[in-house]
């Protein structure tokens, strides 16, 4: 590692706090927990009529305490904007952070989301549908830009720096926060919160999903539904969730004594053009993203610890992203765990990338991989998946993928801090 790496061509990023919504848990600390028990949060749908639908499955966000949330929001929002809300005000709690009238304008907020409020968008429909007219909310027509969860967050933290909804697909909460940092690396901001979050539990997304082919139709065994690079594999399951970082500037965190969790040290972003759902064959693009997060971080393969896999248990997905891994670490690739946290928390879509970011930076922090269930034929045996148990590893940098459809790649690395 050289000093110039340590700065990634502009001032170095460090993130403070962390907050996560996720079908196995209502918090960072839960859904942690749960992944490293190796828990499922996949189960038979509860809050979506599946009546004729070819899949019944999917990992819900059940029971989420609103009595945080500012309640006006809450009434004129989707399920989506009060998972992200919950998330941010996490981690910001976890940050410590205050946003007064001072440090407000060099606050942003860059949080993404792949399918927006397609709840608060069905039931609308619905109300039209049924009431007419009058059956619909004032409050629909701004609320029901992908862009709500971005502006609530903002306007719930008073944050005045840019407000930002970035949108990749798959890799949208990976996306947010690699653009959140170029924001403090060039100056723009001194903070950024950031993340992703999806809720999709919806007919018709689920119905569409399914009939393109992309979701697993293990309808009577969930929790075995999702199985990252088992040769079983048959698609992924819907998720709901999302996840939030607090980042700051290394000046920053310093100024006001805040505790660094980790170092968002490298980011790479890449876009296959290759087709509108399948990967590159070839894994050229995606072995780009993850040689430039390398670059800016400053790393070489072998320093890298761990892999939190995009892993979504599709058969192309998982087979492309193998022969990416396979092609940037050589030999290195089997000496170090990969897994994929997508085998318990199901696919959260935009939300993905962000929860797999803080789950590779609690794996620098705690020496703990969290397991890939469901992985009891695995496609490449040569390869640690961290099969069914987690395992304790001493983690200096960890890279977190994230692959979306439309050919979007993503690529983070979080580095243990050492000041």
């Amino acid at each position: 590692m050289t000093s110039s790496s340590r700065t990634g061509g502009g001032r170095r990023v460090v993130v403070t706090g962390r907050g996560a919504v996720t079908p196995i848990g209502a918090d960072w600390p839960t859904t942690w927990a749960s992944m490293v028990k190796g828990s499922s949060g996949i189960r038979v749908l509860s809050t979506v009529d599946t009546t004729g639908l070819p899949v019944r499955i999917g990992g819900e966000v059940l029971d989420l305490d609103l009595s945080g949330l500012p309640p006006k929001a809450v009434r004129r929002t989707d399920s989506s904007v009060h998972i992200a809300l919950s998330a941010a005000l996490e981690a910001v709690a976890d940050a410590n952070l205050v946003v007064d009238e001072a440090l407000a304008p060099r606050v942003a907020v860059v949080l993404g989301s792949a399918g927006g409020p397609t709840k608060l968008s069905a039931a609308a429909t619905r109300a039209l549908d049924e009431r007419g007219a009058r059956g619909l909310s004032p409050y629909y027509f701004p609320g029901s830009g992908v862009d709500s969860a971005a502006g609530e967050v903002a306007l719930h933290l008073g944050a005045q720096g840019p407000s930002v909804c970035v949108v990749t697909a798959c890799a949208t909460g990976a996306t947010s926060i690699g653009e959140a940092a170029r924001l403090i690396r060039h100056g723009a901001a001194d903070v950024v919160v950031a993340g992703g979050v999806d809720d999709t539990m919806t007919r018709l997304d689920i119905t569409g999903a399914a009939i393109s082919r992309a979701l697993s139709t293990r309808n009577d065994d969930p929790e075995a539904a999702s199985r990252p690079f088992d040769r079983g594999r048959d698609g992924f399951v819907m998720s709901a969730g999302g996840g939030v970082v607090v980042l700051e500037s290394e000046e920053h965190a310093r100024a006001r004594g805040a505790r660094v969790l980790g170092e968002l040290a490298g980011y790479g972003a890449t876009t296959d053009a290759f087709h509108p759902t399948a990967p590159h064959p070839e894994a050229g693009p995606a072995r780009r993203a993850m040689h430039d997060a390398l670059a800016q971080a400053g790393l070489a393969p072998q320093d890298v610890g761990y892999i939190n896999a995009h892993g979504t248990s599709t058969p192309l997905n998982d087979t492309t992203e193998l022969r990416a891994i396979r092609g940037v670490f050589g030999s290195h690739a089997t000496r170090i765990p990969v897994s994929s946290t997508k085998s318990m928390t199901g696919h959260m879509l935009g939300g993905a990338g962000a929860v797999e970011l803080i789950v590779a930076l609690e794996s620098v922090l705690t020496g703990v991989t969290p397991p890939t269930i469901n992985c009891d034929d695995p496609e490449d045996p040569e390869v640690n998946f961290v099969p069914h148990t987690a395992q304790e590893h001493r983690v200096e940098a960890a890279m977190s993928n994230s692959f979306g459809f439309g050919g979007h790649n993503a690529v983070l690395i979080a580095r243990r801090w050492a000041g």
